[in-house]
């Protein structure tokens, strides 16, 4: 959940709402969004506790149909987050040594593949490093937001500010919760590795609730901290937003902070991806809805290094120049129709098959998912009215996936006739 978005998503909040209070409260309200799904998703996670995540549980409840456009949509836009991750990381690695536009993009390669190797190598080397990178990049961010408040001046500060009349409306305020909950976004990746997780039942929750609950206090605690010492419109008129306010406390030296930081929160997040999102795929071709090989599990290694392979070679190829805005709009808008499928289906799983055993149980479930559905629904409306090309290509994305779905059981079935006479 901590990569990129928390060193980017600042300035788009800014631009778009401009008062501390109204910035703060959409941090708040996309921490208690995330944590609403993030209870939804740890009962499905500890009731099918296997590879894939969402893709498993949207099979379970509907079919395999939704499941396939949901993976469908998965394959178009998920490699575009690992590419931003690791284009990221290139760039603030940059700053310690110049490099081309061309370096750039190959060391985002480089990283990708990796990241990669490393988890066809080993699940408990991927979990290392996965594990380190999250330490490290938690208490860094931590340690970084209280030395800005314990030790900056809060004189020149948005909480300094006089109060003015918010320029914000209700939907620029729910555009910016687009991007929140593009920085918020991980634990439906999480999902995917249930399978692989001692204990799921009980793991899968704790983990769940534990990792929304602690990066909600954190990310809006660098958001006090950002108000802190920098105004509003300061921090809308750079992308570098906490670059500027460490530069307050630590002078030039902030920059070369900031910046390893940001290597190793990208690199973190890049790694938590690679662990998780190729096991999308090889729930898919375990159910032949994918091509069989990225199903295949390496003997002696136990990785499913050919859905890795295949997603990043995606993630490579998509690495190039993008808009962050559009790529968060892309991303999060994909996901957001299918997590509220999940939400909904909870509900349905309770009423059709009440004989399953439910280690752990979401609080308030009809209410809770029926939340969820309804902010899901204003947020692709409201997208379809301010960003109407991003949200256009993104259903047309997830609609393509429909007659693929068809093509796809009818080739498989002809290959079933032939194996049959054969």
């Amino acid at each position: 959940m901590v990569g990129s978005g928390i060193f980017r998503v600042p300035t788009t909040v800014a631009s778009l709402i401009d008062t501390p209070a109204a910035i703060l409260s959409v941090w708040l309200f996309g921490g208690v969004l995330s944590l609403c799904l993030a209870l939804l998703l740890a009962e499905m996670g500890a009731l099918f506790p296997h590879a894939g995540g969402m893709y498993v549980f949207l099979r379970e409840a509907y079919g395999e149909g939704v499941a396939f456009v949901y993976g469908w949509t998965f394959l178009l836009v998920n490699p575009a987050a690992w590419a931003t991750l690791a284009t990221a990381a290139a760039e603030y690695l940059g700053y310690f040594h110049a490099l081309s536009d061309g370096q750039r993009r190959l060391l985002a390669i480089g990283l990708i593949l990796a990241l990669s190797a490393a988890n066809c190598w080993s699940v408990q080397l991927g979990a290392f490093l996965q594990s380190a990178t999250t330490s490290a990049k938690v208490i860094a961010l931590a340690g970084l937001t209280g030395l800005i408040v314990v030790v900056g001046s809060g004189g020149h500060g948005g909480f300094a500010q006089p109060a003015t009349a918010t320029r914000a409306s209700g939907a620029a305020w729910l555009l910016a919760l687009v991007a929140v909950i593009w920085a918020y976004e991980g634990a439906s990746g999480f999902c995917a590795l249930a399978g692989e997780v001692r204990n799921p039942q009980r793991a899968v929750p704790r983990a769940l609730i534990a990792g929304v609950g602690t990066v909600t206090a954190l990310f809006v605690a660098v958001n006090v901290a950002l108000l802190y010492v920098l105004p509003v419109p300061a921090i809308a008129g750079t992308p570098l937003a906490l670059t500027l306010a460490t530069g307050s406390v630590l002078g030039a030296a902030g920059a070369a902070v900031v910046s390893g930081l940001v290597v190793v929160a990208t690199l973190g997040s890049l790694a938590g991806c690679v662990l998780s999102d190729p096991r999308v795929f090889f729930a898919m071709a375990r159910d032949r809805n994918f091509f069989a090989g990225i199903g295949v599990v390496l003997p002696g290694r136990r990785t499913p290094a050919f859905a890795i392979v295949l997603h990043a070679v995606l993630a490579s190829l998509y690495v190039a120049a993008r808009n962050f805005e559009q790529l968060a709009a892309t991303f999060v808008l994909g996901f957001v129709p299918f997590s509220a499928l999940v939400a909904v289906a909870v509900w349905r799983l309770r009423r059709t098959r009440p004989d399953l055993a439910r280690p752990f149980r979401a609080p308030g479930v009809p209410l809770l998912a029926g939340f969820w559905v309804v902010l899901a629904g204003l947020l692709i409306g409201n997208a379809l009215i301010e960003t109407p090309a991003v949200a256009i290509i993104n259903l047309l994305i997830t609609l393509g996936g429909v007659p693929v779905f068809f093509l796809w059981r009818r080739v498989r079935g002809r290959k079933q006739l032939w194996r049959g006479a054969g």
